[in-house]
């Protein structure tokens, strides 16, 4: 059984093994890419209601097999951006992605954002499929303020 929460510091190790590995097979390995951004090294402490933002983990029988985040975006006070959806080969296709993205979502309208934004590569097309389902639409090019110069797929979506 899935279960999805808030990270906690334990997981820290866990997750940024998953985003550093997951990005590795996608090419997301240099600077430009989340998987580089200093905030992987200790997810839980970026993350928080102080901030208005949040990192969730999705873990089977204890063990943690992704997660995805959302905080705000550096270019506007209703603007946020998904973050750092990264799933084990073994967990991807089963709705995991799906459902850390609907509550990172969910999350954000409590939040008062409204609009969400995310970079990704064109690489990763189920990702992007998933995202178009949610209502996500492809962007000609990145918003001000992007970090990950590298993406090259930016996408938005209102609240």
């Amino acid at each position: 059984m899935v279960e999805i929460n808030p990270i906690a510091v334990h997981q820290d190790d866990a997750i940024r093994q998953i985003i550093q590995t997951v990005g590795a097979e996608f090419g997301a390995v240099s600077e430009g890419f989340g998987p580089s951004d200093d905030e992987v090294s200790a997810m839980s402490q970026h993350y928080n209601d102080a901030n208005r933002s949040q990192y969730l983990v999705a873990t089977v029988d204890g063990r943690v097999v992704g997660g995805s985040g959302v905080a705000g975006f550096a270019s506007g006070e209703g603007i946020c951006e998904l973050r750092k959806l990264f799933l084990l080969p073994d967990w991807r296709g089963q709705g995991i992605g799906r459902a850390l993205t609907v509550q990172c979502l969910n999350y954000a309208r409590r939040q008062g954002y409204r609009t969400c934004y995310l970079d990704t590569l064109s690489t990763m097309s189920a990702a992007i499929g998933l995202y178009q389902s949610l209502g996500f639409e492809r962007l000609n090019h990145p918003l001000a303020g992007t970090l990950h110069n590298g993406c090259d797929v930016c996408m938005l979506k209102p609240l």
